[in-house]
């Protein structure tokens, strides 16, 4: 798999992971929060991995961009975030923001 594939992978280990981590309830409840440390460093180890052939500032960047669209996508969707015109045009931005990082390398 090429490295713009395993940023991908590690964008979604991101977003599984932020979702891993309030059921840890602060890190007092060990099962949870043994996961959200093993999702937290497979997220990091595909971002590594990566990096190897993706330039170290655009793989950050659409790295953390496709955690931040998932977590904010999932808060919506599974915990009934609230959804406003700002917060979609934001994430609009993000979105665009890890095209262009993609598309200009």
């Amino acid at each position: 798999m090429n490295g713009w594939g395993v940023l991908a992978l590690a964008g979604l280990a991101e977003i599984v992971w932020s979702q891993s981590i309030k059921p840890t309830d602060g890190f007092t409840r060990l099962g949870p929060t043994v996961v959200c440390v093993l999702l937290g460093a497979s997220a990091v180890y595909l971002l590594a991995r990566a990096m190897q052939t993706v330039p170290v500032g655009t793989a950050y960047a659409v790295f953390t961009g496709i955690g931040a669209v998932g977590a904010v996508s999932l808060g919506v969707v599974v915990h009934g975030d609230p959804v406003s015109p700002e917060r979609i045009a934001a994430l609009a931005l993000i979105v665009a923001g890890v095209v262009a990082a993609r598309v200009t390398v």
